[in-house]
């Protein structure tokens, strides 16, 4: 449920060195409980050295401000450390040691505010052999064993995820999290942090249940090794007489006993986790889906506990009755790109959004109010900005 007041992390300031990925996928998620995130880029004449992700990607920046700032440039570098001392969080996304070059590191930022949250997110965080590797969300699902626990394709290919798995998750999610829990401790001890985000280390987590599996017992978790991962035919994908899909996860007993029931092949309920019978069980059930099309299925089927549900498309998920009655699609307008619908705040806590959402021009940016705050003067700023340093 989204919060109708202030956001948990109101009063917040981070500064967001990053244009896409994992970092930026933090900041989001710290912007929706209430932080108020600036976006720190390179003036428009360097701009073709960072990647610009669409308007609308990242909620189109809503509820965030935007700086321009040359960091390669001392009195650019001065002027990022001048509103790095009034913030509270910072968060970078260059390969490790790069800040640091830059004068924009932890222990520059931490010359001019010992309390500041510093997080720094990179592929495969600061030690170890891949620490200066490039990388993207594949690389990382790839090496932290995601990958090859999917069910391969025909030739064995592992697939393609569906998602951003990895930056979102292993990556965005872990830096936030890493970022709230510091502002806590900080809270209570008055201490800032440094935060190495690995997003690496993040997938490690999120494949920790067959890890650990392997680490305790000695198992090799492959594709169809246990009952997540394809084994059983009570935890599967079916495919429906429309040609549409059915995802069926019963894997306790009483809900397998009641798909059976309601599909009348009582005789499976004994054997649900028996080997020797999966290839019948699945070829039973995939016959019997293929009779009827998969919202009858999903209509008849789910309301009784038989852990049954639609796979549905992002054109059909955008439409769904239960997201919508949650608020999850809000309606977003810009002044350069009109009107558009976008994900709201739709995890627990989030700051709730009032409609239309204005999102930011992407054009438009709040540099000089910002460093005017940090005790930067108008003819200061003019020299700044006919330099080229700030925008």
């Amino acid at each position: 449920m989204t919060s109708k007041g202030a956001g948990a992390l109101e009063g917040v300031t981070v500064l967001d060195l990053s244009s896409v990925g994992p970092a930026s996928r933090a900041t989001r998620l710290l912007a929706d409980y209430g932080a108020q995130v600036v976006k720190i880029g390179p003036p428009p004449a360097n701009a073709q050295a960072a990647t610009r992700p669409p308007f609308f990607s990242y909620a189109a920046h809503r509820g965030m401000q935007r700086a321009q700032i040359d960091i390669r440039q001392p009195d650019g570098r001065e002027a990022f450390l001048a509103l790095a001392a009034r913030a509270d969080v910072v968060v970078e996304s260059f390969r490790p040691g790069t800040a640091d070059r830059l004068g924009i590191g932890y222990d520059d930022v931490r010359a001019v505010n010992q309390r500041v949250v510093y997080c720094s997110t990179s592929g495969y965080g600061r030690l170890g052999p891949r620490s200066s590797w490039a990388g993207h969300d594949l690389d990382y699902l790839a090496v932290g064993g995601y990958l090859a626990m999917s069910t391969p394709g025909e030739d064995g290919r592992p697939p393609l995820p569906g998602a951003t798995v990895a930056d979102a998750a292993a990556g965005g999610m872990h830096a936030a999290l890493a970022v709230t829990t510091a502002l806590l401790r900080r809270a209570a001890t008055g201490d800032g942090a440094f935060l190495d985000v690995s997003v690496a280390d993040g997938v490690l987590w999120l494949m920790s249940l067959a890890v650990d599996e392997h680490l305790a017992t000695g198992a090799q978790p492959v594709p169809g090794h246990d009952v997540l991962s394809g084994r059983f035919a009570c935890y599967g994908t079916y495919q429906a007489r429309d040609g549409r899909w059915l995802a069926v996860a019963a894997i306790e007993a009483k809900f397998f006993a009641n798909l059976c029931r309601a599909l009348h092949c009582e005789e499976w309920i004994a054997h649900q986790y028996d080997d020797e019978h999966q290839d019948a069980i699945r070829s039973a059930l995939s016959a019997l889906f293929e009779t009827e099309d998969r919202d009858t299925w999903v209509s008849r089927l789910a309301p009784d506990d038989t852990c049954v549900a639609p796979v549905q498309s992002v054109t059909e998920l955008v439409e769904d009755d239960h997201f919508s009655l949650a608020g999850s699609i809000v309606e977003a307008k810009s002044d350069r790109h009109g009107s558009f619908r976008q994900v709201g705040t739709v995890l627990a806590g989030m700051v709730e959004v009032a409609e239309p959402v204005h999102v930011p021009d992407e054009e438009a940016t709040e540099t000089m109010e910002l460093l005017a705050r940090a005790g930067y003067g108008p003819d200061r700023l003019a020299e700044l900005a006919n330099r080229g340093i700030v925008a």
